[in-house]
């Protein structure tokens, strides 16, 4: 494997566990799942429960990273750009990480949803057809609940605007790394500013690429989403050990084809909540996202340079 990709792959796995506890937050602010100060204890976020939905994106997305960044730097060398470390064209560097935003797509699009459905159910926080709010529901479950009742194609569910949301995010996200990055070069850089350089252009390049595709993430958590705080109101009302917990064929279609997609959950937020509900959790993820990437850059920039090194010595 090259050093791109397994480079890629560890620091990616590194930022999930950095960020979940706060992608669990921004997760919970956009599906609209926020208790009020008189709501159950049991209703806020326990310490257990900041790794919930972990699992999925942990295994998921070291292999999305790589898809990531090995397209990325295979679609700057077929732009023109022959060295992928110092590009010069900042338009070529937005249409490549385009177009490695759009491969992420087949792993993103079903880790994204167990993720979201992972956050959203657990202690006792919002309704659901499998878990109704229990404690126990886990990214495991709800993958195996989706294969059993739909199959690849419900592992999918939102996969358009998902799709959508990761090409221009992933343009932004490098094209502002870059940007940033040739901006703060200076010569006789010492180590020491190397590093911080990193650092700082990756939490940026962070908070640059979330506030470019926030209203669509935003969209994108509530399409995916839906069939558990959106079912009616009864069934949001049922207690646990009711037969909701276990429904029949029968509601489960029912839900199935009360879901909507990403046009109508846009709508109908604008209509009930105004311009505002799209921006729900930003300052959480833009916190969350200057952390996670300034760490996933550091670690991804440190072990290209040394694997990179020791390529060079092997073929001494």
């Amino acid at each position: 494997m090259s050093a791109d990709f397994w480079s890629s792959y560890l620091s990616g796995a590194i930022g999930i566990l950095i960020g979940n506890p706060l992608d669990l937050l921004k997760t919970r602010l956009q599906a609209s799942i926020q208790p009020s100060p008189s709501a159950p204890s049991g209703n806020f976020p326990t310490a257990t429960s900041l790794l919930r939905g972990a699992p999925a994106p942990l295994l998921g997305y070291g292999a999305l990273n790589s898809i990531l960044f090995v397209t990325y730097n295979r679609s700057l060398n077929l732009l023109g750009e022959a060295d992928y470390s110092n590009p010069h064209s900042l338009g070529r560097v937005w249409a490549a990480g385009a177009l490695g935003g759009l491969a992420t797509w087949v792993v993103s699009a079903p880790t994204e949803l167990v993720k979201c459905r992972a956050q959203v159910l657990g202690d006792g926080v919002g309704g659901g057809i499998e878990g109704g709010g229990r404690s126990g529901t886990n990214s495991w479950s709800i993958a195996k609940d989706i294969w059993r009742r739909e199959g690849v194609p419900g592992l999918y569910f939102g996969g358009a605007v998902t799709s959508v949301r990761d090409a221009v995010g992933y343009g932004f996200y490098f094209w502002s790394y870059e940007l940033c990055k040739q901006a703060w070069t200076k010569p006789n850089e010492t180590d020491r500013d190397a590093a911080i350089k990193v650092l700082v252009c990756g939490g940026i390049a962070g908070v640059i690429t979330w506030a470019s595709i926030f209203p669509l993430d935003v969209i994108k958590t509530r399409v995916q989403t839906q069939p558990y705080p959106m079912l009616a109101p009864e069934a949001v009302m049922a207690t646990e050990g009711q037969a909701l917990l276990r429904p029949d064929a029968e509601h489960l279609k029912t839900v199935a084809e009360r879901r909507i997609g990403a046009f109508e959950v846009a709508r109908q937020a604008y209509q009930n909540e105004g311009a505002a509900v799209f921006f729900r959790g930003l300052g959480v993820c833009s916190v969350r996202a200057f952390i996670v990437n300034a760490v996933q850059w550091a670690a991804y920039e440190w072990m290209m340079q040394l694997l990179r090194k020791s390529d060079q010595m092997h073929k001494v």
